[in-house]
């Protein structure tokens, strides 16, 4: 059974040169009052302060808030991007991050050689990295260009393999940065199906979204983040009601009767 704990977690970013009293005003604006300043007596950006919830199995947790709440920086705490200062994160399950399409891929090897390096870093067997490659190779479409360079295909190349590799591994805990879908229109059905399959199966699910409808649609508890803390918690009608203007709400809601309602 997978759990993850975030426990008073705190993140910040230190602003080198930040004796210019022209900078200071400047992120001081920017940053909503969210300066501070760390053991060393730099200036920093508090970009989480003081975070604290628990997950288990089941859980399909959304976050929202504006650009710049703390929304992705907490996503990247949890995936072990960021380094918190103060806190914890106790995790027990594997975690996948789906943040970037691209994500962990070297561009420099070929996408055969990026499939091997991801399954070698995921702790596969010869056996299972051979499966890893037909799968991804099957999905991608890529065909002879997986003996190339990731640095010699066009950004729609790197954008189907990139979507492959990340959602080519059943994860128990899934990190996402927005409903990624990828590729041209002929891609987009199986896409959706493969990423829609991997959200099912996943035991915990952790999105970061600004499309409502998909908080509203996947989601059975949302945090609204504002200025790097937890604003509200709860049900996703509850905490969205208090997040969107009415008629916004009233879009939403209106778009699940029509989605509850749409024939199979």
């Amino acid at each position: 059974m997978a759990n993850l704990l975030i426990e008073n977690l705190s993140v910040s970013f230190p602003l080198y040169h930040g004796e210019s009293r022209s900078l200071k005003k400047t992120v001081f604006a920017a940053a909503s009052g969210r300066l501070g300043e760390d053991r060393k007596r730099r200036l920093v950006v508090e970009a989480l302060r003081d975070i604290s919830f628990s997950l288990t199995s089941g859980d399909r947790l959304g976050f929202i808030g504006s650009n710049g709440a703390g929304k992705t920086t907490l996503l990247r705490s949890m995936a072990g991007i960021y380094e918190p200062v103060a806190g914890r994160i106790i995790i027990d399950g594997a975690v996948t991050a789906l943040l970037d399409p691209g994500q962990g891929m070297n561009f420099e090897l070929t996408g055969r050689e990026n499939i091997r390096l991801r399954g070698l870093f995921n702790g596969f067997n010869d056996r299972q990295i051979a499966q890893l490659q037909e799968d991804v190779a099957f999905f991608a479409e890529l065909g002879q260009f997986l003996e190339l360079p990731v640095r010699t295909y066009s950004s729609g190349m790197i954008v189907r393999l990139g979507f492959a590799l990340a959602t080519s591994i059943k994860p128990q805990i899934l990190l996402m940065d927005e409903w990624i879908l990828a590729g041209d229109a002929s891609f987009l059905d199986k896409a959706r199906h493969r990423l829609e399959t991997m959200v099912r199966g996943a035991e915990i699910l952790v999105l970061s979204s600004h499309n409502s409808d998909i908080i509203m649609q996947w989601c059975n508890r949302v945090i609204w983040m504002d200025g790097g803390k937890v604003r509200a918690d709860g049900p996703p009608e509850e905490v969205l009601a208090a997040y969107l203007s009415p008629e916004q709400f009233a879009q939403v809601k209106a778009q699940m009767r029509v989605e509850v309602t749409a024939p199979v």
